[in-house]
Order: C-alpha cells, then sequence, then structure tokens
C-alpha cells in the first residue's frame, strides 16, 4: 500500500519539506493499528525541526507529533479497538501512565518515530486514544501535544483549583489551551500578548486580565498590580529564558511554574533563582503527558463546553505555508493541515 507525506530533507543548514510517496505494509503488525489520518496539526517543536535550531538529526523523518482520523485495518491479536473508531496519536508511544522516563524519548511521533502529516500511519494499538465524539478530526488533531501539555501542567502535575489566577504566556496553542481549561475549571486567566488584538480574542474566550507586553514590557509589575500583590497561582511558562525571571516575578508564594517552553531560545537563564525558593515555589518540568493523562483529558472535554482553537487550516499539498503561517507566529491558537 503507497501513499503521500511529507519528509524532511536536509540542505546545508536546515531541512525542506519533500512530498513523498511511501510505501506500507498490506496490513499492520501484530498488535497494531492501520490510521487514515484526517488532520494534522503544528507545534513550536515542528519548526524547531525544521529549522534545525537544536541540532536534531530528522532526514527522512515525517513531521508533526499531532494528528487524528478513524482506523481502517486491524492487525493480528488487536481487541481493544474496531475499524472507524475515531483516535488521535499519542507523543510518547510507550508513556502509558505513572512517572516519565528517559527511554520515552526514543519513541516520540515526528521526533525519533514518523510523525502525523502523511495519509495513512500504522500504530501500536496502545499508542492511540479514542478522541471525544463532539470533536472534528481538526480540532481533535489538536489535542495530543498542545492540548494535554496544558492539561498536564495545571491538572495532572498540579491541581488547578477554581477561583486560582492562571498565568498564560503568549497565545500559541499550549497557551491558549492553558486559558481554556482555567475557565473550565473555574479559575482566572491572566493572558499576555504583544498583540492587542489577540487579547481581544483572549476576553472572548475567558481571560479574566490581559496584559499588552508592549505597553508593559516587565509586565510582572502589572501581574502583581492586577492580583493586589499577591500574585499567580500557576505560571505556564513556555517562553523559556527570556520570560523566566519575570515568571518568576509573578508568580505567589507556594506558587507553581509549568516550565514547558523555550520560545526565546535554548540558552541559560540570567537571572536569580532566588525568588523561588523565598516564595517556596514549585518549579515542573513539563514534556507532554502520558497515555493516561490524555484519556483523562478527553474525558474532561466530553462533560465540558469545550472547544479548541484553530487559527488557520491548510490542506495537504500547502503544507510548507503551514509552517510558513507557524514561523510568522501571527496565529491564535492552532494551525491545523487536513488531509485528504
Amino acid at each position: 500500500m503507497n501513499h503521500f507525506a511529507w519528509q524532511f530533507s536536509k540542505n546545508p543548514t536546515a531541512y525542506d519539506l519533500v512530498r513523498s510517496e511511501i510505501a506500507l505494509p498490506s496490513q499492520p503488525a501484530p498488535g497494531h493499528v492501520r490510521i487514515r489520518i484526517h488532520a494534522a496539526s503544528l507545534n513550536y517543536r515542528d519548526l524547531i525541526a525544521w529549522k534545525n535550531l537544536a541540532g536534531r538529526q530528522v532526514d527522512g523523518r515525517v513531521p508533526a507529533s499531532d494528528g487524528a482520523g478513524e482506523i481502517i485495518a486491524l492487525g493480528e491479536g488487536v481487541s481493544s479497538w474496531r475499524l472507524g473508531d475515531r483516535v488521535a496519536g499519542c507523543f510518547f508511544q510507550t508513556w502509558q501512565s505513572g512517572p516519565f522516563e528517559l527511554s520515552h524519548h526514543q519513541n516520540d511521533l515526528g521526533g525519533t518515530l514518523d510523525g502525523m502529516l502523511q495519509q495513512v500511519i500504522d500504530l501500536p494499538e496502545t499508542g492511540v486514544v479514542r478522541i471525544p465524539e463532539s470533536l472534528s478530526y481538526e480540532h481533535a488533531s489538536t489535542l495530543p501535544c498542545a492540548g494535554l501539555t496544558a492539561w498536564y501542567s495545571l491538572c495532572s502535575r498540579s491541581q488547578l483549583l477554581p477561583n486560582q489566577k492562571v498565568l498564560c504566556i503568549g497565545t500559541g496553542g499550549v497557551s491558549i489551551y492553558a486559558l481554556q481549561f482555567t475557565v473550565a475549571h473555574g479559575a482566572k486567566p491572566i493572558v499576555l500578548s504583544r498583540s492587542k488584538d489577540k487579547l481581544e480574542k483572549a476576553k472572548a474566550l475567558g481571560a479574566w486580565k490581559t496584559i499588552c507586553t508592549t505597553d508593559h514590557p516587565n509586565w510582572s509589575e502589572q501581574v502583581w498590580q492586577e492580583t493586589d500583590g499577591r500574585g499567580v497561582d500557576h505560571v505556564v511558562e513556555v517562553g523559556g529564558p527570556g520570560t523566566l525571571e519575570q515568571s518568576m516575578k509573578s508568580v505567589a508564594a507556594s506558587g507553581h511554574i509549568a516550565l514547558i517552553g523555550v520560545l526565546t531560545g535554548f540558552g541559560p537563564p540570567t537571572a536569580s533563582l532566588f525568588p523561588l525558593l523565598a516564595r517556596n515555589v514549585r518549579l515542573d518540568g513539563i514534556y507532554v503527558g502520558s497515555r493516561a493523562d490524555f484519556m483523562a483529558m478527553n474525558q474532561f472535554i466530553e462533560s465540558h463546553p469545550f472547544m479548541p482553537v484553530i487559527d488557520s487550516i491548510f490542506a495537504f499539498d500547502e503544507a510548507p505555508k503551514a509552517f510558513e503561517a507557524l514561523a510568522a507566529a501571527n496565529h491564535f491558537g492552532k494551525i491545523v493541515i487536513r488531509i485528504d
């Protein structure tokens, strides 16, 4: 069986995206399911790989950890799935539940393993989850990394409670999911952005407060003011070394910082870490979440009025344009590629 995929192809400094034809065996391997992928979504991680920002070898790799589709074939011995089931792939194929192990890094979609930017994929039956009935394939394709990262940060590694205050840095996929989960839990999100237009969109989603970082470059002072000198209970820290200092200045005593992203680079922080000590703050390193966390998140989504935010949808043949849109960083929410 042949199908089409987008693959990274090495150039002198980074990678090109090349549309290729890939062969699959006639049937999936024992214990595996074959999925017709209907939609994939992009994450900043895909941009890091494409631009070779971290030096990871991905030549020939199919990008995108995130995608959703329907099961079209079952390997021998598969008993937990049926033909036609609507599923999404798990970012870490081997992280079923419990604490994270470093070995899972050898089983990440779109990194060590081929990802979802292809028409068909075979995955272990334990490497997929059922997607919420309330979501389209396009919306469900945004769940595996961005959605689960926000959920794992606020609801698995911490306990988001009503009326707590959550700082969401920016308006990309993880941050908007964090905003939505905060609202759904009856808590109070504070959203940062350079764009006043994006902040208006955040208000429409239920943001309690918004701060324009163009007007307030030292935004931690504004966070402190908006919270009456207490700070926030949770920081969804997607920026990295360039924002960590102000995040530490924004967090309340006994608060929580979920350290997630590297939007400002891979360098070391230059700020003193003393505020973490002085305020008895918990700092959690976050890298997506387990399959059990994914299923818990989907159950929550099914029982709440919740719809992931999609900025734009590109056709399969327009995948390079979708990557360019990701690099431009003008999106609000997720960038999705529909796969016909």
